[in-house]
């Protein structure tokens, strides 16, 4: 029973991720999503206690991801340029098994309400923070040149959060392709 549960839940999740990426966060209904899903609005309740909700598990579902990703670069040995790419492929990676959800991410995070879109920023500042360590090891091991952190993260961010844009499921490029061009010209900027 608890099977079947779960699968309704991500269902609904998915239908959700769809409506949110395709129409807007604003633009969807609780009634949309039931109609997509094949059920009764009132039984998406059983799921999820309301829009914001379903929103709020997209979104930080997807920090998860991130966080999941960048990890395991902190605890191994490599050079700056090591982890700088290697972020990269993770982050694309990322974003391309979830490309509905990520659109979700990057652009109705803004509908979140306290206190959910205050940890939102908080973890979001985090994770770019991860990079910025990265970058400025690269400039302490002379690899990197000195660089304004800020401008550089925020051209990183700006570069790979439109991945969900660039990656087609049967286009030319694939996610390995796509992080390799995109570590190659962010890598290239900062020598």
């Amino acid at each position: 029973m608890a099977e079947i549960l779960l699968d309704r839940k991500q269902q609904i999740l998915l239908v959700a991720q769809n409506l949110f990426k395709t129409k807007g966060y604003g633009a969807s209904s609780m009634r949309d999503i039931a109609k997509e899903v094949g059920v009764e609005a009132a039984s998406l309740y059983n799921h999820f206690s309301s829009k914001e909700d379903l929103l709020r598990e997209i979104c930080f579902d997807m920090a998860e991801q991130f966080f999941d990703e960048i990890a395991p670069l902190e605890k191994k040995k490599f050079s700056a340029k090591q982890k700088l790419e290697k972020a990269i492929e993770n982050h694309v990676s990322v974003i391309v098994k979830n490309i509905d959800a990520s659109s979700v991410f990057f652009h109705e995070w803004k509908h979140l309400s306290e206190p959910h879109l205050s940890d939102f920023k908080t973890l979001r500042n985090k994770y770019e923070k991860k990079f910025t360590q990265i970058i400025n090891e690269g400039a302490e091991q002379k690899v990197f040149r000195n660089v304004d952190l800020k401008i550089v993260t925020f051209t990183i961010f700006s570069a790979l959060n439109a991945t969900y844009d660039l990656y087609k499921p049967n286009g030319k490029l694939n996610a390995k392709d796509i992080s390799k061009k995109l570590s190659d010209i962010i890598i290239n900027g900062l020598k």
